[in-house]
């Protein structure tokens, strides 16, 4: 995809699942994978960054970035969230941009804070989580895992749909789907794509294809579009 360039680092801590940065060089269509994940992602057109707080998407999106945009941001480990705007609250793009001062600085949490970076978000985190901004809840990992929480059910399910925004059943419907995904791409015969990630028959993963990732098996098999963004 000519004119979008895509850096990801991963960053397995306490707080981040991955920093990532995209720069277009001219107009490209691409589509906005469905996530589990919520962040801070930030846009910079025409000298002027705006920092936005994001959650998780039950669907693909396409989108267009626009010639001369960079984009930069953190995504956070599953089981982190920030306190003022929980992930349910901005999912499906329902994005929260935080106010700009005239100092240059943003308003988060009745906090002024110096604008984020591209070499500086992980620093920028670990602020919001020493000023009591993010947490990290433990249980969440631990039910993503199949683990069985010594609490009720209910207070399980409550506490996964606080921390992460979405149910445990869709967020394991939008995992496997990015897995199969990967493993397409990778050159995995759909049969065995199929039966290695849980998909009933190749009609139910090619319709969670469609929809979380925006493309066909073949599609994603032949390539040509970015599955990390």
């Amino acid at each position: 995809m000519i004119g979008l360039r895509v850096d990801t680092t991963d960053e397995p801590d306490r707080r981040l699942g991955r920093i990532w940065s995209a720069a277009c060089d001219r107009p490209t269509p691409f589509n906005s994978l469905a996530s589990y994940t919520s962040g801070i992602g930030c846009v910079r057109v025409g000298g002027v960054t705006t920092v936005h707080l994001r959650g998780p998407a039950t669907q693909a999106t396409p989108l267009t970035c626009s010639a001369g945009s960079e984009f930069f941001g953190a995504d956070f480990r599953t089981g982190c969230y920030l306190t003022v705007v929980r992930p349910a609250r901005l999912i499906n793009m329902s994005d929260t941009v935080l106010p700009a001062l005239p100092d240059g600085r943003v308003l988060l949490g009745g906090q002024a804070w110096e604008v984020p970076t591209a070499d500086n978000i992980d620093v920028f985190v670990d602020r919001l989580e020493r000023a009591g901004l993010l947490i990290f809840d433990p249980l969440v990992e631990e039910l993503r895992y199949g683990g069985r929480a010594p609490i009720p059910d209910r207070t399980a399910q409550h506490r996964f749909l606080r921390a992460v925004g979405l149910s445990r059943r869709t967020f394991r419907l939008i995992e496997r789907t990015r897995t199969a995904a990967r493993r397409l791409r990778s050159g995995v015969p759909i049969g065995e794509v199929v039966a290695g990630t849980g998909f009933y028959d190749q009609p139910q993963l090619t319709r969670a294809l469609r929809r979380l990732i925006g493309h066909t098996p073949v599609e994603v098999a032949r390539g040509g579009m970015f599955l990390d963004l």
